[in-house]
């Protein structure tokens, strides 16, 4: 199932609708604003939290955690020695890991769990200049973590960019 997500996502304090693939309203991302880190709130449609998506404040690296009702879920790390694309490494509480590798700038990426695909994640199955989509390859894959997951890494990149001046993408 494919999932639309908009670009200005990353804008944290607006609410915006995660569409599925028919157009029908999957999922709220709600940006919290007034808070010292970036947070989000990925919500069903019935308003419950599914997935709290915070920005760790303090690390070594950038880090993002996920929460699901209170409890850790995973945390999401960049990959310190990357050379054609972007990596990072989501560490799951259970202590499974996913990886993330593709271009994540050009919105063309992967989340793989021991090199079997989960999700891919694309601009090229939309049309809409500011949207890319996320595609849950495997049914038995939780689509609102997968969907937590490739908001977070696009998030860490985009800030990555703006403390280093780049705006590019």
């Amino acid at each position: 199932m494919k999932f639309l997500v908009r670009e200005r996502i990353f804008d944290i304090g607006d609410d915006f609708w995660i569409e599925d693939e028919n157009g029908d309203k999957a999922y709220l991302v709600d940006g919290k604003v007034l808070r010292i880190r970036d947070t989000m709130e990925l919500k069903d449609l019935d308003g419950r939290v599914l997935i709290t998506i915070k920005e760790k404040l303090i690390s070594v690296r950038d880090t993002m955690t996920l929460e699901r009702e209170g409890e850790p879920l995973a945390t999401i790390r960049k990959k310190q020695l990357t050379l054609l694309h972007h990596h990072y490494l989501v560490k799951m509480a259970d202590g499974t890991e996913l990886d993330v590798s593709g271009n994540i700038l050009d919105r063309e990426f992967a989340i793989e769990y021991q090199n079997e695909l989960l999700a891919d994640i694309s601009k090229k199955w939309f049309t809409m200049r500011d949207a890319y989509a996320v595609n849950v390859v495997r049914e038995d894959s939780d689509p609102a973590l997968l969907i937590a997951v490739a908001v977070s890494v696009i998030h860490m990149l985009e800030k990555d960019q703006e403390k280093e001046g780049r705006h590019d993408g």
